[in-house]
């Protein structure tokens, strides 16, 4: 079959990404343009660079980068000892098994646990400290988030270390080379691709946070993904919030082209 009959299969996929992709973008571009009467404008672009949505930035990406930091920290280990266990596949299942239930549901689950009369709180009572203020914190929203995203952390770097030769950890030892050395000259420069897979999949879905920093953060969490909720469900500001999710989709692509130049990079090195 020759290149032109192969490139009408091809023909599907770039109606998918004009429809469900481009079309979508250019909406929110064309939106962005207009002020809250109807007017066409600028305006939205200029107030972007006010105090206020800089510092909803400014939290989205140190938010992002925690619960990247510490999705990155618990799943690193937990695959690490999982390609050393027995029934690797059934707790292959028990860790993608969250990620079947609805997210609206865990969330509301979270509310009950980190509540006034959750369990959290029963156990501290009983053990003497007291109730504690956990729900509506950045605590209780880097947590929540931590516990969602894990599975798409743990899943790329668990395949980087199937994929590791175990001779080399052997060579390694065979040359005196201590368990941290191992890791720090071995094990994590050549499992760096599921990290930054893994990193890749938390980090850009955690900057567009709403649902999770509204239930359980509530006010005291403020972000791009929260300003655009209240620009489109509260102050009808189509506008506005069009304009932030411009920025933050450019934000995102940004991201996602240096994290495929970084990539290209480490093929070429190898």
């Amino acid at each position: 079959m020759n290149n032109k009959g192969k490139s009408y299969y091809l023909i599907p996929y770039y109606l998918w990404i004009a429809l469900f992709v481009v079309a979508p973008v250019l909406l929110i571009i064309y939106y962005s343009l207009f002020d809250l009467d109807g007017h066409l404008t600028l305006d939205n672009y200029v107030n972007f660079f006010t105090p206020v949505y800089l510092k909803m930035t400014l939290n989205s990406f140190w938010y992002a980068f925690l619960i990247t930091v510490f999705s990155l920290l618990i799943a690193y280990p937990a695959a690490y000892l999982l390609t050393r266990t027995k029934h690797k596949q059934l707790w292959l299942l028990l860790i993608i098994l969250p990620t079947w239930i609805n997210l609206l549901l865990k969330t509301y689950a979270f509310i009950g646990i980190f509540g006034t009369f959750g369990p959290v709180n029963t156990f501290l009572d009983v053990l003497g400290i007291g109730e504690q203020q956990i729900l509506f914190t950045g605590f209780s929203f880097v947590f929540v988030s931590v516990y969602i995203f894990i599975p798409f952390m743990i899943l790329p770097i668990y395949s980087a270390l199937e994929e590791l030769n175990l001779s080399l950890l052997d060579a390694a030892r065979d040359l005196g080379a201590s368990s941290w050395t191992t890791f720090r000259r071995v094990i994590f420069p050549l499992t760096i691709s599921g990290v930054r897979s893994g990193c890749m999949a938390v980090f850009i879905p955690a900057l567009s946070l709403f649902m999770i920093t509204r239930l359980i953060a509530g006010s005291r969490v403020i972000t791009l993904g929260t300003a655009i909720e209240q620009h489109f469900l509260v102050t009808q500001d189509w506008g506005m919030g069009s304009t932030v999710a411009v920025f933050l989709i450019a934000i995102m692509a940004l991201f996602m082209i240096l994290w495929g130049g970084s990539r290209k990079e480490v093929r070429h090195e190898k």
